[in-house]
């Protein structure tokens, strides 16, 4: 058991040497003397120093308090608590604050609107900060238990504009829209993440200071000296679970210290909802481990993977007989937007995208056949039975979930390249559609 400094007292020893038993040990008169004593100048040898110190459990809880965090308040009342969750200000930082309902709830429509200082989040000018929350999506809440809940919530102005920072609003447009409902677009995230240590934002496990041994024995391996990190990887999918989060698998990889979780297959916004919600999930985890999370693409520089957020894409006709030419076409029109695609795929993603350790160049959009060095890759399975999905490897680990599937479901199912600009693709492709 690990001991926590608290702050250091000085105080004046003055009881008396005899106590009776079964009296109290300081009368009121005592206090005041003591008081009294405390506020006259004292020399060296009549102070005695002493140091106040907190037993603290491995995880930085003290004991006596971790009794009142695992409280379970159902029996005693219906009303629960509520973290509504956001996106703050630098498009990837997440922040929340808890508030109490006076009952359980089932949909987000039951949950009322709130508010937070915008101007603290880089989102609203000091002279007029209030940003109201409208709450999306509820997950059951896997740190307090019981009817309490975590909220998924999107950001507006007073008067219902959304913010500049708001993705979700554009991505629940996009997903409304009747050609994108009717095509049932799934996604299945692949998130990877790196667990750095506290005080040096090294990676986990690596020398301070130094490195471990080349790439190759991590990957999902087992061991103290290649895998570090598997209880947080472990407590999440399990919170996740909980949760009520759509979480599909988890494994260890290729760079030391670092890990992947997938998500889905889920449905439209579902999708972007419930990756955020992991990534909150992940980030109160870590801060309770003293972990600290990172989603930089390239965390470290040099002959070591970096982090990306592949997401595997598939819509109805992919899924049917024939679905395989509906993919081409999708690859067709991926290309012709590689730009926009990639400048909203994540920031420092030119650092992940060089060509090497298993990504495509940032500047070339490339497809092929299990082929992770490309920008696309369509696997066997898909080829051999001639339907089945798409991944798109370009995306950041740090890439809001809300822009990339919207924008996949755009310019796949609602986009129309010219016939000249599909033509010329198609050649540089070498794809027959």
């Amino acid at each position: 058991m690990a001991k926590m400094m608290v702050s250091p007292m000085q105080c004046q020893m003055g009881l008396p040497s005899k106590l009776v038993q079964g009296k109290p040990l300081l009368t009121s008169k005592m206090w005041n003397s003591l008081l009294l004593n405390a506020q006259k100048p004292k020399t060296k040898r009549g102070i005695s120093t002493f140091k106040v110190l907190a037993a603290r459990s491995e995880n930085g809880i003290v004991p006596r308090l971790e009794d009142l965090l695992n409280l379970d308040t159902k029996p005693f009342t219906d009303k629960v608590i509520a973290e509504y969750i956001w996106i703050g200000g630098t498009g990837i930082d997440i922040r929340s604050k808890s508030r109490t309902i006076s009952r359980p709830v089932e949909h987000p429509s039951e949950l009322p609107k709130w508010n937070y200082d915008g101007s603290s989040t880089g989102q609203a000018p000091g002279e007029d900060s209030e940003v109201i929350l409208y709450p999306q999506a509820i997950f059951k809440d896997p740190f307090r238990g019981g009817n309490n809940i975590l909220v998924i919530c999107d950001s507006y102005t007073p008067s219902g504009e959304p913010i500049p920072t708001n993705k979700r609003h554009r991505a629940a447009q996009i997903f409304s829209d009747q050609k994108v409902i009717d095509e049932v677009p799934w996604f299945g995230i692949e998130q990877e993440y790196t667990l750095l240590q506290t005080d040096v934002k090294w990676p986990l496990g690596w020398p301070v200071g130094g490195y471990p041994g080349p790439q190759g024995p991590y990957y999902c391996a087992v061991g103290a000296d290649k895998s570090f990190g598997r209880d947080i990887s472990d407590a999440h999918y399990k919170a996740c679970l909980y949760a009520g989060i759509n979480i599909s698998g988890t494994n260890g990889e290729v760079m030391p210290g670092q890990w992947e979780y997938q998500v889905g297959p889920s449905v439209g916004i579902e999708a972007g909802d419930h990756i955020w919600c992991s990534r909150y999930i992940l980030e109160r985890i870590t801060e309770q481990a003293g972990v600290v999370l990172t989603l930089d693409p390239k965390p470290i520089e040099g002959d070591w993977n970096g982090a990306g957020c592949h997401t595997n894409y598939s819509t109805k006709s992919m899924r049917e007989e024939g679905g395989y030419e509906v993919i081409k076409k999708a690859i067709l029109n991926l290309s012709l937007r590689h730009k926009d695609h990639i400048s909203a795929y994540g920031e420092g993603n030119e650092r992940r995208l060089t060509g090497k350790h298993e990504t495509a160049s940032i500047n070339t959009f490339s497809w092929g056949v299990a082929n992770r060095g490309c920008s696309i890759r369509v696997g066997r399975d898909t080829e051999k039975q001639g339907k089945g999905y798409l991944e798109d490897r370009r995306p950041a680990s740090n890439m809001d979930p809300y822009v990339v599937t919207s924008l996949l479901a755009e310019t796949t199912l609602l986009w129309q390249p010219t016939l000249e600009a599909e033509a010329r693709a198609a050649k540089e492709l070498q794809l027959q559609v």
